[in-house]
């Protein structure tokens, strides 16, 4: 993701992208008037997300690549997916079943797995897809249909969570930052917690700011929870969020795995980092056409809004669920254990090698993705060493 930039330098929205906002604005507004003047930021992130016809996962529009908002691993080179396939096929080897991948963005990724999965003789009986987005996934259809007959017949697409739980792999990249969270800010010896109300001093017939309330019981009951496992204590003013969802939506995942693994990639931290006193101001982050910024408030489902992972929570919510958390390492490690140094290699000598080898830097390098991502498995009945964490083992730090 790119570095974050000031709000006044980010590309004008278009004529229908502000009426596409104002439209999102009233929505919100009007919730916002029924609940009493003051909303939750977790709702107001699930509205501006995933409300139907307007949030920005639910209309259409470009979101990821060059013409989008963002650029995911997947997109940068399909030695990301290469190396997804070959921890997959490691994992298939021993369960057989299938695939399931939440949020499959373009499609690409998808694509590059059945590939390599084909070529290592490890196809999964069936490449399930879960997407939110009909747009996006209107553009996996467009995709996937020009892949081989063999593979192109394996690969579904679900509108809910299997019922029967699956054997084989699910993958999330970039799913669970997308999360609705709450925000809180702490003061002398309580906690507020951060939502939204009108702003009469912007001149936007509606316009949103932040404002606090009182935190209620399960919102201080996470903080102090949170604020008694660090090393040290935070200062009051300290601001920043919660994701009270990832349990939850972890145990929804844990109850459709029979045998397996689940692979999450995100960016994000251990808990004991991700609340680091120098973090004041929380990682809430926002992307609009390759930049990111930090107010949620505008181009309003039109833009993404993130906030990084605190993988203990999602690691403590697995071990309730009866999952194992069988590896957490950097992007960078992972890559490296699945052979991507190979994969770059093998394409010889030329300009084609030299691209790869560009590529994989970007998706090595710490100032890139390599450390900024994470990589957590979480699994069940599967008791063998996976590949792409041999390198390194991070997780004493959970």
């Amino acid at each position: 993701m790119t570095a974050s930039a000031p709000r006044s330098i980010l590309p004008p929205p278009s004529a229908a992208e502000e009426e596409h906002g104002r439209r999102l604005a009233e929505l919100i507004r009007q919730e916002l008037v029924a609940a009493g003047g003051w909303l939750s930021f977790e709702r107001f992130m699930e509205l501006a997300l995933y409300a139907p016809g307007l949030g920005y996962y639910s209309a259409g529009s470009a979101k990821l690549g060059a013409g989008g908002d963002f650029v995911t691993a997947p997109e940068v080179s399909d030695l990301f997916s290469r190396c997804i396939a070959r921890q997959c096929a490691q994992v298939l080897a021993q369960t057989g079943g299938e695939i399931l991948e939440l949020g499959a963005g373009t499609g690409r990724m998808a694509a590059a797995v059945l590939t390599e999965l084909a070529a290592h003789d490890q196809l999964p009986e069936r490449y399930a897809i879960l997407e939110v987005s009909a747009d996006l996934a209107a553009r996996q259809r467009e995709r996937l249909m020009q892949l081989p007959e063999a593979l192109r017949e394996r690969v579904v697409w679900l509108e809910r969570l299997p019922q029967r739980p699956l054997q084989g792999v699910m993958l999330a990249n970039e799913v669970a930052d997308a999360l609705p969270c709450r925000r809180f800010r702490l003061g002398e010896g309580d906690v507020a917690e951060l939502g939204v109300v009108l702003d009469a001093r912007e001149t936007a017939p509606i316009a949103f700011t932040e404002a606090a309330t009182a935190a209620d019981a399960s919102l201080a009951r996470a903080c102090d929870e949170i604020l008694t496992s660090l090393p040290e204590r935070l200062p009051a003013g300290y601001a920043s969020e919660v994701c009270l969802r990832a349990a939850p939506w972890i145990a929804s995942l844990a109850a459709c795995v029979a045998r397996g693994m689940l692979l999450l990639c995100d960016y994000g931290l251990p808990r004991r980092h991700y609340y680091h006193p120098q973090r004041a101001s929380g990682t809430l982050r926002c992307h609009y056409r390759q930049r990111a910024h930090e107010d949620p408030y505008i181009n309003l489902g039109v833009q993404d809004i993130t906030a990084w992972v605190d993988f203990t929570r999602v690691a403590d919510a697995a071990l309730l669920a009866g999952l194992e958390v069988k590896g957490f390492a950097t992007q960078a490690a992972f890559l490296l254990g699945c052979g991507i140094e190979q994969l770059v290699s093998q394409a010889g000598e030329g300009i084609g090698r030299a691209r790869l080898a560009g590529e994989a830097r970007r998706l090595l390098v710490p100032g890139e993705m390599g450390e900024a991502f994470k990589m957590l498995a979480l699994t069940r009945g599967l008791d063998i060493p996976l590949a792409g964490f041999e390198l390194q083992d991070l997780r004493h730090l959970l």
